[in-house]
């Protein structure tokens, strides 16, 4: 199922409510991919705050995320220019997601510093596949291209990719929730440290949006994923998003828990 079949066919109810069956073909290993779980939480609150731009994403994976769902969010806080929501995303077995949307509606400011700019990399069609013949469930909605560093189970010394990515799905609107849903299809950059395959597993996932208005050409976003961290079975690392043209989209943060 694509994405855009996905969000259109959500049962959609009060306050912000949504129920979802999860497809096979948006599955990560037991689980559902972070950023559609991620994407479908910012559906459910922009149900309750639709006059104000996301400014920040902030989301804990609790435990698999898979098949029948309910998704409820609830207004932790709003004021005459921000607001804070939480929304928990159910299964039988309990909560498996909780989040908090931050909105902020823009204000006057003499304050304007750019986000660190983008690096200089080829075009996506000069870059080779990001991935071989083994690749999980969810990547075969995603065309993602290695324009530097070291692929996953290379024995790099050190985790840090630049990366194209792009939706297959050409009816996908370029919404924040669209955004969530590509931006994590990256495995961890610590992966490319390993030489064999282990487990990895998302923990957390922080996101600030830079820009009300997500534009691109073709389509494609670069995005920088680095391991600034890597010990005792977890990483952390950093991630930047960027549009064809070098604009910053987003910026994030994400522990991940390295079983191997």
């Amino acid at each position: 199922m694509l994405y855009s079949e996905l969000i259109a066919g959500l049962k959609r109810g009060t306050a912000g409510r949504i129920e979802a069956t999860i497809p096979d073909g948006w599955m990560q290993g037991r689980t559902t991919y972070g950023g559609l779980t991620a994407a479908l939480c910012l559906e459910s609150a922009n149900e309750l705050v639709s006059d104000m731009p996301v400014r920040a994403a902030q989301v804990a994976f609790i435990g698999p995320v898979g098949g029948d769902v309910v998704i409820s969010p609830s207004i932790l806080r709003r004021g005459k220019s921000s607001a804070f929501v939480n929304v928990d995303l159910v299964s039988e077995d309990g909560v498996m997601a909780r989040c908090i949307f931050t909105y902020g509606a823009k204000r006057p400011s003499r304050l304007d510093q750019p986000s660190r700019g983008c690096p200089e990399i080829a075009a996506p069609d000069e870059c080779p596949s990001f991935f071989g013949e083994r690749r999980p469930t969810f990547a075969n909605h995603f065309n993602i291209r290695l324009a530097a560093g070291a692929p996953p189970l290379s024995g790099a010394e050190h985790g840090d990719m630049t990366l194209w990515l792009r939706h297959k799905d050409q009816g996908a609107l370029w919404t924040p929730s669209t955004l969530l849903s590509l931006a994590d299809a990256p495995p961890p950059a610590a992966m490319s440290m390993m030489t064999e395959p282990a487990p990895i597993s998302s923990m957390t996932w922080m996101a600030e949006f830079l820009t009300d208005e997500i534009t691109t050409t073709e389509g494609w976003f670069m995005a920088h994923h680095e391991s600034q961290a890597t010990r005792h079975g977890y990483s952390s690392q950093s991630m930047r998003l960027w549009n064809r043209s070098g604009d910053p989209v987003m910026i994030g943060r994400q522990t991940v828990a390295v079983f191997g």
